[in-house]
Formats: C-alpha cells, sequence, structure tokens
C-alpha cells in the first residue's frame, strides 16, 4: 500500500469519525425511517440547484419556490437534516480547498 493510500484511508476515518459526518448521518437516518421524505428532500435540492445554477435568475419564480416550500424546510426534521448536511459539505469543502492550496493545483 502506498502513503497516498494509507493517507487517503486514513482521511476517510477521519471523516466518519468527525462531528459532522456523524451529525449527518444521524439525520440522515431520522429521513430514511420517513416512507418518501428523503425523495421529497431530494427534489427540493434539485429544484433549487437547478434555479440557482441559471444565468438569468427569474427572481418571482425563485420568489415562488421560496414560498412553496417554505413550510416543508421548517419541519424539524427537514430543516434539522439539511443543516447537518451543509455542516458536512461546508467541512468537505474546506478540507478540499486545504489540499489544493498546499499542493499548488492550479
Amino acid at each position: 500500500m502506498s502513503s497516498i493510500d494509507r493517507a487517503t484511508e486514513s482521511f476517510v476515518k477521519a471523516i466518519k469519525s468527525s462531528e459532522e459526518y456523524l451529525a449527518y448521518r444521524a439525520e440522515l437516518e431520522k429521513i430514511l425511517g420517513q416512507p418518501g421524505l428523503k425523495e421529497r428532500i431530494d427534489e427540493f435540492r434539485e429544484r433549487n440547484f437547478r434555479m440557482q445554477a441559471e444565468q438569468d435568475i427569474d427572481f418571482e419564480r425563485l420568489d415562488r419556490f421560496e414560498k412553496e416550500y417554505e413550510n416543508f424546510r421548517q419541519e424539524p426534521l427537514v430543516a434539522d437534516f439539511l443543516a447537518a448536511e451543509l455542516a458536512f459539505c461546508k467541512m468537505m469543502q474546506e478540507a478540499t480547498d486545504e489540499i489544493i492550496r498546499e499542493i499548488d493545483f492550479q
């Protein structure tokens, strides 16, 4: 096993034992225990991503989308899951950014 393989294995173990990952997994398990909820969250995220990725943002459509999902996002299971997911994603992004900075990859 190469030093990169060992470091990767160690990095993955560190991620899996991080507070952010453990919180994300705990919230995911709660979501998966509710039939259809994961699918509704996935639909929300997909629609949100598509609107955010558009070149010309239609603010009226964005406002309708926000209103449509306002109550959904306030459901405790949904809000807790999305917050845990965001915290985990931020942690991963920061780690990736640090790796890229340190190896001077352009």
